[in-house]
């Protein structure tokens, strides 16, 4: 049986697409509205309302703009932007002719959002004469039905796709041969690692840790003193090990996004700005995975540990950012004392709905 870290089924190595829609959001909006094609364009709410962005066209990120930026600051980068609010509709739309186009070459395929899914081809790729023709017959049937570029990645196991499509953006083909994962994987930064944040890329810098490699080659009781038991995990996916398969159906119970402070915070303005910062991100995952919520539950530790959870529902779901905000800061009022102190808040949606059952799937290392 062929070495490397491929994973085969017989003499044939799994075969694994990640295929990730360029800017979908911005793009969707360039292509329903050609006089925004090739101007730098922001899909989000205004900064008067504390508005974040969901999308950034390519034009735009080269001033530093990036998705989940509050709007007012990719504003103040670039000034000359035009904002779009977003139109999740007309997103759902095209994502479900790109998704079909995926299921038109195999039923394997894994939503991970509205933009973004994992392809296991493994027994496709034969009739159409390889992995990589394709992945360019992905593409082009893309651009064919709906004028949208996707980049693709293609590798033996979904983390390693995931980085190849990275590396290939925008429009990008980027194909890592069974056996290869190791040597592809070596000189890229941690940060390329779906799962490495800012947190934990500066706690492995500290560690002297800054590529892929030697991540992999790491002293395990090292990582495991600095992650616990994400460690293993993180050593494998370095390695290019990754046996995960492609999961057509898996049902997310919750969205949510929390922080835990450098010092512990009072009610106040900030610890309100916090909560409204967190909100951004949560309405942003829901809106990026096509979903609403109707339950808001906020997560309060205190500074002795002590570890509380508010909640309220609604009839209607929702993934409206001033809906989300405002219910969680009205919990938080309710919850919060005089002399109170709080060292992590976070706030979670859940009894989610909206979106096709498969997009549930919002893949996270």
């Amino acid at each position: 049986m062929p070495s490397g870290s491929a994973r085969y089924y017989g003499d044939v190595a799994r075969t694994i697409i990640h295929a990730d829609l360029d800017a979908f959001y911005a793009s969707v909006e360039q292509l329903d509205r050609p006089e925004l094609r090739g101007k730098p364009v922001l899909v989000g709410g205004p900064p008067e309302a504390r508005g974040v962005v969901a999308a950034a066209s390519y034009e735009a990120r080269r001033f530093g703009v990036h998705s989940a930026m509050p709007m007012s600051r990719a504003l103040r980068l670039c000034p000359q932007a035009v904002r779009v609010s977003p139109r999740f509709d007309r997103y759902g739309e095209v994502s479900r002719q790109v998704m079909d186009i995926y299921r038109s070459v195999t039923p394997l395929v894994e939503p991970l959002s509205l933009d973004e899914a994992f392809l296991d081809v493994t027994d496709r790729i034969s009739r159409y004469g390889g992995p990589e023709a394709l992945a360019r017959h992905l593409k082009a049937e893309v651009k064919q039905a709906t004028g949208l570029t996707v980049s693709v990645g293609v590798a033996s196991n979904k983390s390693v796709a995931k980085i190849a499509s990275d590396r290939g953006k925008p429009d990008g083909l980027v194909a890592v041969p069974p056996g290869q994962e190791p040597s592809f994987l070596e000189p890229l930064p941690v940060r390329a690692l779906w799962g490495v944040g800012p947190k934990a890329e500066a706690v492995l810098d500290a560690a002297g840790i800054r590529t892929l490699g030697q991540l992999a080659r790491a002293d395990p009781l090292q990582l495991e003193s600095l992650f616990g038991s994400r460690a293993p995990l993180l050593q494998r996916l370095a390695q290019g090990i990754d046996e995960r398969p492609v999961e057509t159906h898996y049902e997310r119970k919750s969205v949510g996004a929390e922080t835990t402070f450098p010092r512990d915070l009072p009610d106040g303005p900030e610890l309100r700005g916090q909560l409204a910062r967190i909100a951004a991100e949560v309405a942003l995952r829901l809106a990026k995975g096509g979903l609403k919520a109707r339950t808001v539950s906020i997560k309060l530790r205190y500074a002795d540990f002590r570890t509380i959870t508010r909640q309220a529902s609604r009839i209607e779901a929702t993934c409206d950012l001033g809906t989300i905000q405002n219910t969680a800061a009205a919990l938080l009022a309710k919850t919060a004392r005089p002399g109170d102190r709080f060292r992590l808040l976070g706030i979670h949606c859940s009894s989610l709905a909206g979106g096709d059952e498969e997009q549930l799937g919002l893949w996270r290392v």
